[in-house]
């Protein structure tokens, strides 16, 4: 069943596949929350606006494909995979092409949303953004007199 926090959680993630941080920030609440896969929190609109900004300039063609929804009262699970190119100093190869499992927790309020968290290993995310960085240096070491 098709709720209206289902709903939401489903538009906020849509807009983040299309990159869209205009229809993200809209759709957050003031008092927002993003809690990283690390576990950190960042808070605020302000604060989340800039960093999905950051977030998509790094990974220009990220996407979330949820699999499964479960909901209790306004309490949003989605469990599925993510996925996107990071944009570092090699471009976007498929060496930089990142896949990983992934669960989001979203909890609705008033309509929008105040806490959106992510549930994932980012270890292959590190390994590839380290190995570009390397490859970057290793090229300006054999291109220096």
């Amino acid at each position: 069943m098709r709720t209206k926090e289902i709903e939401i959680v489903q538009s906020f993630n849509n807009a983040i596949n299309e990159g869209n941080v205009e229809l993200l920030s809209s759709l957050m609440a003031e008092d927002h929350t993003f809690v990283d896969a690390s576990g950190t929190p960042h808070s605020g609109v302000k604060e989340m606006t800039e960093g999905w900004k950051d977030f998509f300039r790094m990974f220009p063609d990220y996407k979330n494909n949820f699999e499964n929804i479960l909901q209790d009262g306004n309490l949003v699970v989605a469990l599925g995979t993510a996925c996107g190119t990071y944009n570092g100093n090699r471009g976007l190869i498929p060496k930089n092409r990142i896949e990983w499992t992934a669960a989001w927790k979203a909890l609705v309020e008033n309509d929008k949303i105040k806490v959106w968290q992510v549930y994932t290993d980012w270890t292959e995310a590190i390994k590839i953004i380290e190995e570009d960085q390397k490859a970057d240096k290793s090229a300006k070491s054999r291109n220096e007199p």
